[in-house]
């Protein structure tokens, strides 16, 4: 990872806004007895403080004009794919898709343009805290059909819809407000954030020890291991436990099974922050004007869904699930003739595919709720990386 020393300057009107951002976050320091604050109080506000933080302040984020790209930013082959599971699980039965952080509306309109024809009574929500946000999505949306809006809906929170359909999560528990943990004489101990020498800086603290499970395996781990936890996942799974009355969520997101997120190779912890297409280790580099995220552990988050009634349906690497949801033959039928259009396409499944790309970084998580059909994409399933899930 790169430091932040390489990274491009901000303009003026970034660096103004990231400086009132810094006040409020050491007011927020000042006002504690010991002057520190958690991680996760720090990332809240770096990255959904109205009107300031990274999601609320209505800057670029993503693609080439952004700081990072997602899967459904980079092109149509991601959506065509899931848009084939989503028709599987409303055939049984729903007729709503509730998408949590939906980035610019990309991956909504080309949903519902793909699943009308054949899903007439087709319910789109979204689920986006981040007013700026909402305006682009709506933007994005309006620029196609005007029968896409009819079918939308917006909420800051979980909805509750009632009935069966797909819930969509596609990089959106990474960027969940996480605590960071480290081993100092053999024990672990919290690293919280505070203010010294004119600037932020890590410090521990021992306000919030690690959960049980997580204190057991960080027990065996080496002096000064560091690792994070994301701590709304049990709440944030319990509210998506009542969206639906049945259905399937499909989480997708870089992380790992536990035994590799506690793994040596990286014992300098999971932590990345994305600016202007840079990645590198330092969160507290202009707070405000950069993404922060941890590698979402994926055993803690299957624990966390089946503690809220959901049934772990399937796990497996991206490559995986857009493969099981016919990738090669739907590349087959896109096959144009045109050498530009077949090589553009060609790189996106790359991006998507390849191990070093996302192919094997980012995971697909399966949660069911009184849906028992087979699901085509996890053909293949991993669960048992998970433990305890196979």
């Amino acid at each position: 990872m790169n430091g932040a020393q390489s990274l491009p300057d901000p303009d003026r009107a970034g660096l103004e806004r990231s400086a009132v951002l810094v006040d409020r976050i050491r007011a927020a320091i000042a006002a504690t007895a010991a002057g520190v604050i958690g991680f996760d109080t720090f990332m809240a506000m770096a990255l959904y403080t109205p009107g300031l933080g990274y999601y609320a302040a209505g800057q670029a984020i993503f693609g080439a004009p952004g700081d990072f790209v997602t899967a459904p930013e980079s092109g149509e082959l991601f959506g065509r794919c899931l848009a084939r599971q989503c028709a599987e699980v409303l055939t049984q039965g729903g007729d709503a898709i509730v998408e949590y952080g939906a980035g610019s509306g990309r991956l909504a309109a080309l949903l519902i343009d793909l699943l009308a024809p054949d899903f007439p009574a087709l319910r789109y929500h979204i689920v986006e805290p981040s007013a700026a946000l909402r305006v682009r999505q709506r933007a994005t949306l309006e620029a196609g059909a005007g029968e896409r809006l009819a079918r939308l809906s917006w909420s800051e929170d979980h909805p509750r819809l009632g009935g069966g359909g797909v819930i969509i999560a596609n990089e959106v528990v990474d960027a969940m407000p996480a605590r960071c943990y480290t081993i100092i004489d053999g024990q672990p101990c919290e690293l919280g954030v505070t203010w010294a020498d004119g600037a932020f800086a890590w410090r521990p603290r021992a306000a919030a020890p690690p959960p049980s499970a997580l204190a057991g395996a960080l027990a065996a781990c080496a002096e000064g291991y560091r690792c994070e936890h994301i701590v709304g996942l049990a709440a944030w799974c319990a509210g998506l436990r009542d969206v639906f009355e049945r259905g399937v969520a499909l989480v997708a997101d870089y992380g790992y099974p536990r035994h590799e997120i506690l793994h040596p190779a990286r014992s300098a912890g999971t932590l990345k922050c994305h600016y202007r297409h840079h990645v590198h280790d330092d969160p507290f580099f202009h707070p405000g004007l950069q993404d922060i995220t941890v590698a979402v552990d994926f055993t803690t988050l299957a624990e966390a869904g089946a503690g809220a009634g959901w049934r772990i349906a399937g796990y497996l690497p991206q490559a995986h699930f857009l493969i099981g949801c016919g990738l090669e033959r739907l590349m087959a039928a896109l096959h144009s003739g045109d050498a530009a259009a077949d090589y553009a396409r060609a790189q996106e499944a790359k991006r998507l595919l390849l191990p070093g790309e996302m192919g094997q970084v980012v995971k697909v998580l399966a949660l069911a709720l009184d849906y028992d059909a087979p699901l085509a994409a996890f053909a293949v399933d991993e669960r048992q990386r998970l433990g305890g899930f196979a």
